[in-house]
């Protein structure tokens, strides 16, 4: 599988198990290489969450910069991390962790993205699979961010499949509404890839067990451990989980969509997101362009947002097992 990379990438994240889960597709996968990773508050703490990236990436040998960014909303309240979800530490309460020295990036996260956008006008695609306050500091240090980047893939989202945190909303995007309105409407080339597909993909515990046996290796150890966990919160609460027990593919899908996009059906449109109210953190596509609406703010000329609507589940998963059987852990 060797070759040469196609897609150097920035990768905006709050791990989370399935941030893991998509982190070591995108080190596991040639065409992918990962120039540094952000980190935000979301699953877990920013704290916890840079901690997390080091980990992860200091056990797979990799020397890839870390960041740490936002600890917080800036126009709410934030909420409580889901540890019910992924656990205390993000990845399923780790008995232990093989010591490391790995150490932080002094700049902040949004800095980081900026530099690096800077420095590879054009080459980078920032993939963000957590609430988005990374991304739109960046563009507040940076206006012409839209132009350096190569293109941005959000995890986050939907639109017609009922949200998780409420019927119409989605974990990211709820938890900073605000700046995900800000990142949709900004004129970069802008992907969303959202619960409409990532509820159709599932990862089975017996699949990541079989990549662990393969590799019987610290970091599939880790993975398994957390996706363990991962998998009784969905057994629990969804009964076709519950007969093969496993997770949906969240934040994997992202990167399967960078690098197979012919997999997902796409429609594109005007997008929105409610930042108050019973729906906030709504991910609204307009899908009537032709409709001039009285309302505020789906006037033309603005910013098209590609939402992927379906997905080759099958080809999905084939590719995620694949990928993570190969040869890219040091031995």
């Amino acid at each position: 599988m060797s070759q040469v990379p196609q897609h150097k990438v920035i990768f905006d994240t709050d791990p989370g198990v399935d941030d893991a889960m998509a982190l070591y597709f995108a080190l596991a996968h040639p065409a992918i290489e990962l120039v540094g990773i952000t980190t935000t508050f979301g699953n877990v703490t920013v704290e916890q969450a840079a901690s997390n990236a080091l980990y992860l990436t200091a056990i797979t040998e990799r020397e890839i910069p870390v960041t740490l960014g936002v600890a917080a909303p800036r126009h709410m309240p934030p909420h409580a991390p889901p540890d019910f979800i992924h656990g205390g530490d993000g990845l399923g309460n780790l008995a232990s962790r093989v010591p490391t020295s790995k150490q932080l990036d002094p700049r902040s996260s949004a800095q980081f993205i900026v530099d690096m956008a800077r420095a590879q006008p054009g080459e980078i695609t920032l993939v963000a699979v957590g609430p988005l306050g990374n991304l739109a500091l960046a563009l507040e240090l940076e206006p012409r961010l839209p132009q350096l980047l190569r293109e941005v893939i959000v995890m986050g989202g939907t639109i017609t499949e009922p949200g998780n945190v409420s019927p119409v909303a989605e974990a990211n995007i709820w938890n900073e509404p605000h700046a995900a309105d800000q990142v949709f409407t900004a004129g970069w080339k802008l992907t969303m890839v959202g619960l409409d597909v990532t509820h159709q993909v599932r990862v089975t515990l017996s699949m990541v067990a079989r990549i662990a046996q393969h590799h019987q290796h610290a970091a599939t150890d880790a993975l398994l451990h957390a996706v363990e966990f991962y998998a009784r919160f969905y057994t629990g609460l969804y009964a076709h989980i519950a007969q093969e027990p496993g997770c949906f593919a969240h934040d994997v899908l992202a990167f399967i969509y960078l690098v197979q996009p012919e997999l997902f059906v796409l429609e594109s449109g005007v997008m929105r997101v409610a930042t108050d109210g019973l729906a906030v953190g709504q991910t609204m596509l307009n899908r009537r362009d032709f409709i001039a609406y009285p309302q505020a703010g789906w006037g033309q000329g603005q910013a098209v947002t590609q939402v992927c609507m379906q997905v080759d589940a099958a080809k999905s998963v084939q590719l995620f097992n694949d990928t993570l059987l190969s040869d890219w852990l040091a031995a």
